[in-house]
Formats: structure tokens, C-alpha cells, sequence
């Protein structure tokens, strides 16, 4: 199963907020360390704050934090937040045989769904970040927002 790049975007963004969450970040700073764009993550962004996971602060000094600590949000949370996962509960080939009893096919399809669901609402934001890695998501060097000059 894979999920929507919306839903990659709002992970890679709650990730970076969980693992600092000792200040507001930017819509830029997120856009840079996670490599999303900016117009697209400012969407996500403010679909994970109507889901009240994450709110942001205006004016100097503001921008995203999370509204609990990473602990108490799931990669679930995350995910419905912005494309909430599709179960399947009634025959998708709409066979009127099948009512709401699934056949073999899509029953396995969906006891997978559910095991996937089930791993995504255990997972929390802090036990992604407390996995054991050599390589911390998303960059090797934290981003730092510069303007590089050219030799022209």
C-alpha cells in the first residue's frame, strides 16, 4: 500500500516539527529541511491545523508547532489528517452477490489495510524519531535558508 505524496508531505513536516520542538518553525524552514514545496506545504500545513495537530503563530517570532507532544500524536493522526486511509467495506465491483460480504480477495486486501492502519496508529512522531539510524530523516546537515552568491 502506498500512500498519497500529500500524506508523505504531512509526515515529513510533522516529523520535522516533533524533532524541534523547542521553537516555532517557518513554512520556509520546513519547505527547506524536507524538501516539499513551499505553496504545497503551506496546504498541508494548514490541513494538520484544522485537525488540530499542529498551530501556527503569526508575525516575528511565529510559525509552526505541534499541539501535543510527539509522543501523543500517531502517524495515523498525520495521515487522516490530510487523505484518510480507505478501508474496504463493501464489493468494489459493486456485485450485488457480494453485499457487504467481501470476497477472499478483497477481504485479505482489507485484514492488510487493517494491519497497516494498526502499525500507523501505534507509531508515534517520538518513536519514529527515536528509531535506531545512522541517518536522521530527511537530511544529512540540518538546511540552513541562505542566498548563495554566484561568481558573476
Amino acid at each position: 500500500m502506498l500512500i498519497s505524496q500529500t500524506a508523505e508531505y504531512a509526515l515529513r513536516a510533522a516529523v520535522t516539527l516533533a524533532d524541534g520542538p523547542d521553537r516555532p518553525w517557518t513554512t520556509q524552514a520546513i519547505a527547506a529541511q524536507t524538501r516539499i514545496p513551499a505553496g504545497y506545504l503551506s496546504k498541508v500545513l494548514q490541513a494538520l491545523a484544522r485537525a488540530d495537530l499542529v498551530r501556527g503563530q503569526r508575525g516575528l517570532g511565529g510559525g509552526f508547532t505541534l499541539t501535543r507532544e510527539p509522543g501523543d500524536i500517531s502517524v495515523l493522526d498525520v495521515i487522516n489528517a490530510v487523505d484518510p486511509m480507505q478501508r474496504i467495506h463493501t464489493c468494489p465491483l459493486k456485485l450485488a452477490a457480494h453485499g457487504k460480504k467481501l470476497c477472499p480477495l478483497h477481504r485479505k486486501l482489507d485484514d492488510a489495510m487493517a494491519y497497516i492502519e494498526k502499525s500507523f496508529r501505534e507509531t508515534s512522531l517520538a518513536e519514529i524519531l527515536a528509531e535506531p539510524s545512522t541517518s536522521k530523516p530527511f537530511c544529512d546537515e540540518p538546511v540552513t535558508l541562505s542566498v548563495a552568491k554566484t561568481g558573476r
